[in-house]
């Protein structure tokens, strides 16, 4: 069913669709993993990942890629949400699992539920011991595959003046409930 409905939309696309626009690829992107997650975490939650620290283990073969990560204090983690089954998939959800939060579009939130099972954390970076980065505050359980890591530069990547709906602002004061 899945197949079918992919190819009525390509068939549209084909056939109504303006030539100068490129179709969306369907085709999965293959990316391999350049490490793991080691932390005491099994379970994914909502909150609570400030204070929690693991282990971003890099395949080996990588160590020398990480010279001079040392230097920052904070770098971006790239991951997987490798244990979300694509049944799981939501095109709405309460952010955080709080029914008294408006239902918002997947892809609006930072919910795992989404279509491309990516996560993005920024963390801090406490040490670099080899082809391992010890890190504080990754909200990623253990197991979690590792697909890159970059260095946070505060004068290119915060953005000062960025804003955020009005039940993202009442989250900073007011934690939710439960849920995810």
């Amino acid at each position: 069913m899945h197949a079918l409905w992919l190819r009525l939309l390509d068939w549209i696309t084909n056939t109504f669709g303006s030539r100068r626009r490129s179709a969306i690829p369907r085709e999965p992107v293959g990316i391999r993993p350049i490490g793991v997650v080691r932390n005491g975490v099994r379970e994914p939650r909502p909150d609570g990942w400030a204070h929690v620290r693991s282990d971003i283990v890099l395949r080996e073969e990588l160590t020398d890629l990480l010279d001079g990560i040392e230097g920052y204090s904070h770098i971006f983690v790239v991951f997987a949400f490798d244990r979300v089954p694509e049944s799981a998939q939501r095109v709405r959800v309460h952010p955080r699992g709080d029914p008294r939060i408006p239902e918002q579009g997947v892809l609006a939130t930072r919910s795992q539920l989404r279509p491309s099972p990516l996560g993005v954390s920024v963390v801090r970076l406490l040490k670099r011991r080899r082809n391992v980065l010890r890190v504080e505050g990754l909200d990623a359980i253990d197991g979690t595959p590792v697909l890159d890591v970059k260095p946070y530069f505060p004068n290119y990547d915060a953005v000062p003046d960025a804003g955020i709906p009005e039940w993202a602002r009442a989250l900073v004061t007011e934690p939710p409930t439960r849920g995810r």
